[in-house]
């Protein structure tokens, strides 16, 4: 918990509202979650899996 603290005192949300610190940090989490996720299947399926980019 801490470390959440020191990363708000040193960041642009010093003076936000709580509410307002509380939905960035869930923000990031969520994306932070699913970029790791995606890259676990990546290592974890890894030869296996064909990744096809196209419109």
């Amino acid at each position: 918990m801490d470390v959440l603290n020191v990363l708000i005192q040193n960041s642009s949300l010093q003076g936000m509202p709580t509410w307002y610190k509380a939905t960035t940090l869930l923000l990031f989490s969520l994306i932070l979650v699913t970029v790791i996720t995606s890259l676990f299947i990546l290592i974890t399926q890894g030869p296996g899996m064909t990744i096809r980019f196209g419109y």
